[in-house]
């Protein structure tokens, strides 16, 4: 992860204050820029107080010449929204750089509806970004600097860590496996306190082990010299509990059946991506 430096330059419009955005001003005030050069725009005013308040940023309802000022603007919409948002935003263009964090847009159908403006990163953080251990998978447009490049790093990399592809088409892999994959793992521990709960634990407790297990076995893939299958084999003891339990796993075809859901994910990825492209 780069190392957070101020940017002397950077004056960062926000269209969009929901739960993704506010995570990266967190990582980003004051390490980066100051909240004088943040600017927010939103269509709820109490979205907009709340952040006023936390981060100390300027806001607006509408975009206006605030956003014109910025050299980044961070496209933070849902993706159903994004050609109306693009539409209003048209007359304020003119050379800055635009991050969109949307599931599903293309970068390339974005350029289009802009008249082919070329200053695009396309990027997919995840929600563990609101605690600072987020990882983001970029893209940008070839019209994107080397400078605009940096700049989109430096904010990504504020609220954890970055990858750049080469082919935008590998950012429905990573919606697929870090975008929608923190919900996978919630659902594993979900399911992990269940057991805990019907082999007789307390609400309490069923959550605090099994959160505390899987955050202690991450950190732990994390830090290891050693691949992770090597980490489960150590565990696994020939005729033990755990070689019972991944036995039973290995028999319901868990493995095989996350893997399909990944790929069920990136497919939907993509074919949110044609349906949001075929938009004129």
């Amino acid at each position: 992860m780069q190392n957070k430096t101020n940017h002397p330059k950077l004056k960062i419009a926000f269209i969009g204050g929901g739960n993704m955005a506010a995570a990266l001003m967190g990582g980003l005030i004051p390490a980066v820029a100051a909240a004088s050069d943040v600017h927010v725009v939103d269509v709820s005013q109490l979205s907009l107080t709340r952040l006023e308040a936390e981060y100390g940023v300027s806001t607006a309802l509408q975009i206006g010449q605030d956003v014109a000022a910025a050299n980044v603007i961070v496209l933070a919409v849902k993706p159903q929204q994004m050609r109306d948002v693009i539409q209003s935003l048209q007359p304020f263009l003119t050379k800055q750089l635009l991050i969109s964090i949307a599931a599903g847009i293309r970068a390339s159908d974005m350029s289009r509806w802009m008249g082919d403006y070329p200053h695009i990163v396309r990027s997919m953080p995840n929600t563990p970004a609101m605690v600072g251990k987020g990882i983001t998978g970029l893209y940008a447009l070839p019209g994107v600097t080397a400078d605009q490049k940096q700049i989109a790093e430096t904010i990504l990399s504020a609220v954890g860590m970055t990858s750049w592809f080469e082919d935008e088409a590998k950012i429905d892999a990573v919606t697929a496996i870090s975008g929608s994959g923190p919900a996978y793992v919630f659902y594993f521990i979900e399911a992990l306190q269940q057991a805990a709960l019907e082999l007789g634990f307390s609400p309490e407790q069923a959550s605090q082990f099994a959160i505390a297990t899987f955050e202690g076995a991450a950190s732990l893939a994390l830090h290891a010299d050693e691949p992770v299958a090597t980490l489960r084999e150590k565990v696994t003891s020939k005729g033990g509990t755990t070689f019972a339990a991944l036995s039973s796993m290995q028999e319901a075809g868990i493995q095989t059946a996350i893997v399909r859901a990944a790929k069920a994910a990136a497919q939907r990825a993509t074919e949110l991506g044609d349906e949001f492209g075929r938009q004129s």
